[in-house]
């Protein structure tokens, strides 16, 4: 095996093993919050379900380095409040205001970003405005680490900051909606 074939390897491993710890973080966060302990817990929570809601997304969105288990945290939230859409728009306020923080790191005019083929299509459409908000609109309703770049590459085009935030809170609301839907009707 050749030392590129080596490098190549290794480029993989990293991202496919923080991606396996992602999703066994999140199972056993939701299993220990299932068990009766841990409904106690999430129960006597009580009206700070929404706040909780809300730090939780702020935290794990403004984040890239330490992935937070989001989902093992939302839905036991989610399932055991009288009101979902509360959730679901503290959830979306939340993730917007912490995408926000790769919005101003862009802003700031620092290189962060690679020059990739993606980084200059992103770059591309976000000159015209409705492509602009159905970029970042499509980017950021589903789970998807791509959107750091199209949050970045907005604040360092001088995308304004209204457009960002509505478009990103639209895609968040149907996100969080979507999602936490199914999760309770699964679980």
């Amino acid at each position: 095996m050749t030392e590129a074939s080596r490098q190549s390897q290794r480029r993989w491993v990293q991202p496919a093993l923080a991606g396996i710890l992602f999703v066994a973080a999140n199972v056993a966060l939701y299993l220990a919050l299932q068990t009766e302990q841990g409904a106690r817990f999430v129960g006597s929570l009580g009206g700070y379900a929404y706040l909780g809601a809300f730090v939780v997304m702020l935290v794990a969105n403004a984040t890239v380095v330490v992935p937070v288990p989001w989902p093992g945290i939302l839905l036991p939230i989610a399932q055991n409040t009288d009101n979902l859409a509360l959730v679901v728009f503290a959830s979306a306020f939340g993730s917007v205001l912490g995408e926000s923080v790769a919005f101003f790191v862009g802003r700031s005019g620092r290189g962060v970003v690679a020059d990739t083929r993606f980084y200059r299509w992103v770059q591309q459409q976000l000159t015209h405005p409705w492509r602009a908000f159905a970029v970042l609109f499509l980017l950021s309703a589903p789970p998807n680490p791509l959107f750091d770049v199209a949050g970045l590459t907005a604040g360092a085009t001088g995308l304004p900051y209204w457009m960002f935030f509505s478009a990103v809170l639209l895609a968040r609301l149907v996100r969080f909606a979507v999602l936490l839907s199914i999760g309770i009707h699964l679980l």
